[in-house]
């Protein structure tokens, strides 16, 4: 097991808004107007990547994501969902779960591309409770309280 990066900004943060945590990952809600509904499901200690995890970890956090997706899919009905791992920036293991729309600000691009319409035609927010309550329906557990004192 990697130790914590001192620079790292996921070990040094929640990386969002906590929606969701277990043992092994979190799931945080992604405060972005124009892509309601983005979540990171992010591993709770320090590795680079997938494969640096066990076999049962990787299964469970691969869990975890497909629990985001269906959630979001059930909640907001996006066109499209995105699942990027990419790590190029911060290389700590984390998944980005993000619901798209035909008229969102780049689609079809990805998110990260430059903008092809200035105005998305998204929906509102999601409520974060409405997202943790959809998550424990999903993975059958109740829904947890989330710690305020994350590290």
């Amino acid at each position: 097991m990697a130790e914590p990066s001192t620079t790292c900004e996921l070990c040094a943060s929640t990386g969002g808004e906590p929606v969701w945590e277990n043992a092994l990952c979190r799931v945080v809600s992604i405060a972005d107007p124009d892509y309601p509904g983005f979540c990171r499901v992010i591993l709770n200690r320090h590795e680079r990547e997938m494969s640096d995890l066990t076999v049962d970890e990787q299964h469970a956090m691969m869990r975890m994501v497909f629990a985001v997706e269906s959630a979001l899919r059930y909640l907001i009905k996006p066109d499209k969902i995105n699942l990027a791992s990419l790590g190029n920036m911060v290389s700590h293991v984390h998944w980005h779960v993000i619901p798209r729309w035909r008229e969102d600000r780049c689609f079809p691009n990805p998110i990260w591309a430059a903008p092809k319409r200035t105005i998305a035609a998204v929906p509102a927010a999601i409520d974060p409770a409405l997202l943790r309550a959809e998550l424990a329906f999903r993975l059958g557990e109740p829904a947890p309280a989330l710690r305020k004192d994350f590290r």
